[in-house]
């Protein structure tokens, strides 16, 4: 099964992936895909507590900022993979270096892959920020990068049973169901 989860900044998705994940994992394997490159100490103690926070739901972490579907050599593709997020992965992917130009191919790499996981792993959920709410226009590496990712969460819900928006904590199913 794989599930699309979408919504706003610090609004529950991850907490709500973990608990999708564990109860379509039941006692089988289940992997965190970690998407963010930590670039200081904030960022390392961030991913310290995130990881200190799930130990008790038997996730084992991969560390995966590019190349997604490489999580796929690190584990058993009969197991649940809660990826987290799409978001960070797509910005790791189209801005790699800093001063170098923007990689117009992440969007597609980053589709191939995660549809892999998809199409390969036993169960798959999907965490993705939902950034198209304003109504502000953005300069055009914003706006670049927008489109992009509506490329890739459009990608994820086609080939997922599931897609699901969470709204100040309220579930709001736009495709298949949660009934599992």
């Amino acid at each position: 099964m794989n599930i699309l989860i979408s919504g706003g900044c610090k609004n529950g998705k991850t907490a709500f992936a973990e608990d999708i994940a564990v109860r379509l994992s039941a006692a089988g394997d289940r992997y965190y895909v970690a998407t963010m490159v930590p670039f200081d100490g904030e960022d390392r103690a961030r991913i310290a507590r995130h990881i200190a926070e799930r130990a008790d739901k038997g996730f084992q972490t991969i560390e995966q900022g590019r190349d997604i579907a490489g999580c796929l050599t690190r584990a058993n593709r009969g197991g649940t993979f809660l990826i987290d997020s799409t978001t960070a992965l797509l910005v790791n992917e189209m801005f790699p270096f800093a001063g170098k130009s923007v990689d117009d191919g992440a969007a597609n790499r980053c589709i191939a892959g995660l549809c892999e996981i998809a199409k390969t792993a036993k169960n798959a959920v999907f965490v993705t920020d939902y950034l198209y709410a304003d109504a502000a226009r953005y300069d055009a590496s914003t706006e670049n990068f927008r489109a992009a990712l509506a490329a890739v969460d459009r990608a994820l819900a086609a080939v997922c049973d599931t897609v699901v928006e969470l709204c100040v904590t309220n579930v709001i199913c736009h495709k298949g169901g949660l009934d599992f």
